[in-house]
């Protein structure tokens, strides 16, 4: 037995107006879409080229959920994206030439070359970068969100986290904390149905994670992941609610990660009917019918966006191979701080 609200797919383009989206927004929401899988397409090639160092991480098939999540974001809410939310940082305005010197390990990149590929961030577009150990930001999400109560702002935090470490402690008591205090908090739970080689039906009894919601006071939803605008609907709900001081709420986006858990991962472990099943409901596929089916985009429209896309690409990995490399002379730099860089602790 649920006790989340199972969301309905979009019915109509009356419903899309309603929710504010005119068409300049759809056509943005599918170029942020087409931008997300050409760029980690991009880091595949530059994996296969060694030019990447480590492994490399991917969100495809998880595109609906990331850019509708973060087209509902307001200008100054914040957010802790993870290594299946690059469509995260694209809405939010990130130069495609940065992500790709993150890659590339450059002193232009957000990281200046000290982190992995898929650490990245710009805190001036309200996002703060993760660590590798899942969910550990989403405490500090919640912070974000403590700390907009208390100075009385409508901000929203949004934290993400998925199906692999929904088990993890930090989960629970962050959504015991922010349930309690009613913060202006959206969990966005991405449950990719596999967590590495682990199937959902191996880490959780619970018909949806967003059943555990109810437990600590708040409402959780389940919405398709691959349905980019019934995403942000529920996303916008959930930031009106958590702005108008309603407190949390839990969305729960499904899809299928439709690559290995990394580029080392052939994901062999994975049913080929799911696969399939999957595929059939590609978020970008399916956007891309309802832009034709819903406003009449044209296959010149189509093409116009797809090129301008390359074309952006193109100079922003040009760009970014140009940059300089990080100086070992400043390995430290940022490590530790100075004494006139630390404010006097208010209990002294």
């Amino acid at each position: 037995m649920t006790t989340a609200r199972v969301a309905e797919p979009i019915g109509s383009l009356q419903e899309v107006h309603e929710l504010g989206l005119d068409q300049e927004d759809l056509l943005g929401i599918y170029r942020n879409m087409i931008t997300t899988r050409l760029i980690e397409e991009r880091g595949h090639i530059l994996y296969r080229q060694g030019k990447i160092s480590g492994s490399y991480y991917t969100g495809r098939g998880n595109e609906g959920a990331s850019v509708g999540i973060a087209t509902a974001m307001g200008t100054h809410d914040v957010g802790t994206p993870l290594h299946r939310e690059c469509g995260v940082h694209i809405t939010r305005g990130i130069e495609p030439w940065r992500i790709f010197a993150q890659f590339l390990a450059k002193a232009d990149g957000p990281t200046r070359g000290r982190d992995g590929n898929i650490h990245l961030a710009d805190d001036r577009l309200g996002l703060i970068a993760m660590v590798s150990h899942l969910p550990a930001m989403l405490p500090v999400s919640v912070g974000c969100a403590l700390a907009f109560k208390i100075r009385d702002e409508r901000r929203v935090s949004f934290g993400w986290y998925g199906d692999g470490s929904a088990a993890r402690g930090d989960v629970h008591e962050s959504m015991n904390f922010a349930g309690v205090l009613r913060l202006p908090m959206v969990f966005c739970c991405t449950n990719n149905l596999w967590a590495y080689s682990t199937p959902n039906y191996m880490e959780y009894a619970c018909e949806h994670l967003a059943d555990r919601a109810a437990a600590y006071g708040f409402e959780g939803v389940v919405v398709d992941g691959t349905d980019v605008l019934a995403v942000y609907r529920e996303a916008k709900r959930a930031a009106e609610k958590a702005r108008d001081g309603g407190g949390p709420t839990l969305i729960e986006t499904v899809s299928l990660r439709m690559e290995g858990h990394a580029v080392h991962d052939d994901a062999f472990y994975v049913p080929k009917e799911l696969f399939d099943e999957w595929s059939a409901k590609d978020p970008v596929e399916r956007y891309r019918t309802w832009l034709r089916e819903n406003i009449g985009m044209t296959d010149q429209t189509e093409d116009d966006i797809t090129s301008q896309v390359k074309k952006l690409l193109n100079d922003a990995l040009e760009r970014a191979e140009a940059s300089p490399d990080p100086d070992p002379a400043g390995l430290l730099d940022g490590v530790y701080a100075t004494l006139s860089d630390v404010e006097t602790p208010h209990h002294k």
